[in-house]
């Protein structure tokens, strides 16, 4: 009687919250808030909080209409499914409903209060996750994250655009490193998550193609990472700060994934330390170098 109740009870707001992934969303924040603040130009600080607010809600949408569209896979996967439309605690309908109104309503103050640059490239990094990646790529290819990774490329150039209306190389750079920085990143989290891919029919790599294959992957993207990362000091995009913090950032995170690619197959009952170590700080790596970043605009303008 009381799992027949619980499930026709509408969500409640913890439920709507969770289906914008959260956690994603705050790194996704931040770097559009380090786009902004690293811009040559400043913005009025209740434009800066409206445009980083729809960033967020922007975020938000895209998660929730993933959500939304793979509720099905997430219930085959241990990770996953106990989100609220796999748990039975909300409907599709509301989750599809949530998340289009967030999209419009994100888009639509950001052309409003801000520029339509902004609003503009907000837009494609909606429609990118959820049409390129959650529909088309995710079901179909192990290059599901390299090509989806640019949807979470794009806040440091909506966070710029914001301030300045435009597009620059630094702000393509800080995508690049992004996107570069996202096949290592998700493919580390992959490998000690395989089985749980594996249950759900999704295609990735080391489903698809072996740990051997995703281990050498690893430490190839890492080398143009490395590079998106360090090139704003050497082509005079950022000062000496920056340029300390990510080269010696970008060295750590090359050593983890050197350890990562080294291994041969795991053996049975292998608990992936090395993996789980680049994951963990893979996050901790975008976080630092970014904020270096600001450090280093606003200490040596």
């Amino acid at each position: 009687m009381t799992t027949a109740v619980s499930l026709t009870m509408p969500a409640d707001w913890r439920d709507f919250l969770a289906l914008t992934k959260p956690r994603v969303m705050t790194l996704v924040v931040f770097t559009g808030l380090c786009g902004m603040l690293a811009a040559p130009v400043g913005i009025h600080p209740v434009l800066g909080f409206t445009a980083i607010l729809c960033i967020a809600l922007g975020a938000g949408a895209a998660g929730a209409l993933n959500q939304w569209y793979e509720a099905d896979l997430d219930a085959h996967m241990k990770r996953t499914r106990g989100r609220p439309l796999p748990a039975g605690r909300m409907d599709r309908q509301s989750a599809l409903h949530f998340g289009v109104g967030l999209a419009v309503f994100s888009v639509a103050l950001m052309g409003l209060a801000i520029n339509l640059a902004a609003a503009a490239i907000l837009t494609v990094s909606i429609l990118f996750y959820v049409l390129i990646y959650t529909v088309w790529l995710k079901r179909r290819t192990p290059q599901n994250i390299v090509i989806g990774g640019a949807a979470g490329a794009f806040p440091p150039l909506i966070g710029w655009a914001a301030a300045t209306g435009e597009i620059a190389l630094l702000p393509l750079l800080l995508f690049a490193l992004v996107f570069l920085w996202t096949p290592p990143h998700f493919w580390a989290l992959a490998l000690f998550v395989r089985m749980d891919y594996a249950a759900a029919g999704v295609p990735m790599l080391p489903v698809v193609a072996g740990e051997r294959t995703t281990r050498t992957q690893i430490g190839l993207y890492t080398i143009p990472m490395a590079l998106a990362a360090i090139a704003p000091w050497p082509l005079g995009l950022a000062g000496p700060i920056y340029g300390a913090v990510s080269v010696a950032m970008t060295a750590v995170f090359g050593w983890f994934a050197l350890g990562v690619a080294r291994r041969t197959t795991a053996p049975e009952g292998d608990t992936m330390q090395p993996e789980k170590r680049l994951f963990g700080y893979s996050i901790l790596y975008l976080f630092v170098v970014f904020g270096a970043l600001v450090v280093d605009r606003w200490l040596l303008p």
